[in-house]
């Protein structure tokens, strides 16, 4: 050991031998097979990579080209991008195979080209519904002086999305990269919708910060949520080892033109609010509403008083 490290006392050779085996891992006993994950930046690269391609010049560094050679570009910049997401996917099903003590499917390339291949036949629909989707966010914020600025600015445009990339990979039953995506978007936005949840077109999250939208969740066309809005389950129904059961409805249904506004709490599986409803602000609901409701908690009286006049 040199001499300027003559300090360090701790035995780091020991130490070292000691991370490298993670016995919770079972990825750190099996590196040999090629079970290694790209890793959270690799995944957040492609996620990058893929909203570029879908806002063409106003995200990432994809520059579309001056000429009429943009269609060209783009598809050699999918190309490049599916052959990554390909590889971190079949990773991701190869690590939950392992996970799962799965000794027989041998299926987890076959997996991972047809999640890939779907993500990338439904990118044109996805792009027509983010229109959707940024129109709804102009459309219901005085604020917004154009549509640039929603998409390059907004946080709840941003979170809707990643959402909607990695709900088509949480639907291909990709393990991992869509929550390492969705996870992203809430540490950049405040925003956490789990990919799971089912969400239509026209979405729009005003401010953002706090909301949470839970896995089983079922939101329809046209709704509007305010922030820290919580769209979450109740006590969770466990097994008989007390493990809670997991691939069950546990998050409400939020009908069409729906509006939520901040810190309302909405929970449960069975809860639906109806089409057309406004929900107010601070209200705790864990039961269904009917279409064309309002919901609004008893006006609280606040206690005013005049300040003593000065001497």
């Amino acid at each position: 050991m040199s001499q300027i490290n003559t300090w360090i006392t701790t035995p780091i050779a020991t130490i070292a031998r000691r991370l490298s085996f993670c016995k919770d891992c079972r990825l750190s006993r099996n590196t040999r097979k090629g079970l290694n994950l790209a890793g959270r930046d690799a995944v957040h690269q492609v996620l990058e990579e893929l909203i570029a391609i879908l806002f063409p010049g106003c995200h990432g560094g994809f520059v579309p080209p001056e000429d009429d050679s943009l269609s060209e570009a783009m598809e050699d910049r999918l190309l490049t991008i599916a052959m990554h997401l390909r590889q971190q996917c079949e990773r991701a099903f190869q690590y939950q195979c392992e996970f799962e003590q799965c000794r027989d499917c041998h299926d987890c390339t076959r997996q991972s080209e047809a999640a890939v291949n779907r993500l990338l036949e439904s990118l044109p629909a996805v792009q027509e519904i983010l229109q959707q989707d940024m129109r709804a966010a102009y459309d219901g914020d005085p604020a917004a002086r154009s549509i640039m600025e929603v998409v390059m600015s907004y946080p709840g445009f941003q979170a809707i999305v990643v959402h909607r990339i990695a709900h088509l990979l949480y639907a291909g039953d990709v393990p991992l990269i869509p929550r390492i995506m969705s996870e992203q978007a809430h540490s950049q936005t405040g925003i956490d919708i789990h990919p799971g949840a089912t969400v239509g077109p026209g979405f729009f999250i005003d401010h953002g910060t706090g909301v949470v939208i839970g896995e089983t969740c079922i939101i329809g066309r046209n709704v509007k949520l305010y922030q820290g809005v919580t769209l979450g389950a109740k006590s969770f129904p466990t097994d008989e080892h007390g493990n809670p059961i997991k691939g069950i409805k546990r998050h409400p249904e939020v009908g069409d033109n729906v509006t939520i506004y901040a810190g309302a709490t909405i929970l449960g599986g069975d809860t639906v609010i109806g089409a057309g409803s406004e929900i107010g602000g601070n209200v705790w609901l864990t039961h269904s509403v009917p279409p064309n409701s309002t919901v609004f908690n008893q006006q609280p009286k606040p206690m005013i008083r005049k300040q003593a006049d000065s001497p």
